[in-house]
């Protein structure tokens, strides 16, 4: 059984949690609070970040790409048409690049901020960089998150899923991502029905349910976090 240490609003972590609930893995999770940098989750992971697979027999993999990348190549092959990355190349390379957009950049402009300002601050001292929230990159991020639902309304007006014919790693980068957001109330869904409908199908999948059971202690979530129907 693999253990998966990782922080509940972790965009990239939740991601890691849908795949392997999509691939039927039950891991050990253990919740890690970056910006503690416990000795020995450093010496585990260097960088301090989350997520990290610990595998069985030792191995350790870190990070939600390098994770992801891992899986398929280790459980991929078994899973027939439950696969999360194609098999042609040029499909493969439009999932990876999506992976990147969600990972990467809607981890810079958008989910970064809103969770560290409003949900991380709220548990780190002084010097772990605690305090009030700053309100420019709060809206910063609100800013930002317009473009990149109107992105994926985009895809998903030419496509069934974001990447192409069938659910992949894309779409499960981008909702976990989406979701915790949503659970701050700050994505406008009002301002694209299609990434809406796009997102309902997502969260709607039982893989979503252990996501939308998460609560920040003292913080509700948006009133139709939880709703599969928002």
């Amino acid at each position: 059984m693999a253990t998966l240490y990782h922080f509940p609003f972790c965009a990239n972590s939740r991601f890691i949690r849908l795949v392997l609930a999509e691939m039927g893995m039950e891991p050990v999770l253990i919740e890690e609070k970056p910006w503690e940098r416990r000795d020995d989750f450093l010496l585990i992971n260097p960088a301090g970040t989350t997520p990290v697979m610990l595998e069985q027999s030792g191995l350790v993999i870190p990070g939600a790409g390098i994770i992801a990348e891992y899986l398929d190549e280790t459980r991929g092959l078994g899973l027939s048409g439950r696969r999360m990355m194609p098999e042609a190349t040029a499909e493969r390379v439009e999932v990876r690049r999506l992976l990147d957009w969600f990972l990467a950049k809607f981890e810079a402009e958008v989910t970064g901020y809103l969770v560290t300002e409003k949900i991380a601050k709220r548990f780190m001292s002084m010097a772990q960089g605690g305090g009030p929230p700053d309100m420019h990159a709060i809206r910063a991020a609100r800013t930002n998150v317009r473009y990149h639902l109107k992105y994926i309304g985009y895809l998903i007006a030419r496509r069934r899923w974001i990447a192409g014919d069938h659910l992949t790693y894309a779409d499960l980068a981008a909702a976990a991502h989406l979701s915790c957001v949503d659970y701050l109330g700050d994505v406008p869904w009002d301002e694209d029905e299609t990434a809406r409908d796009w997102y309902a199908r997502v969260k709607s999948r039982p893989s979503f349910r252990s996501l939308l059971a998460d609560r920040v202690p003292g913080m509700a979530p948006a009133a139709h976090y939880a709703d599969l129907d928002f």
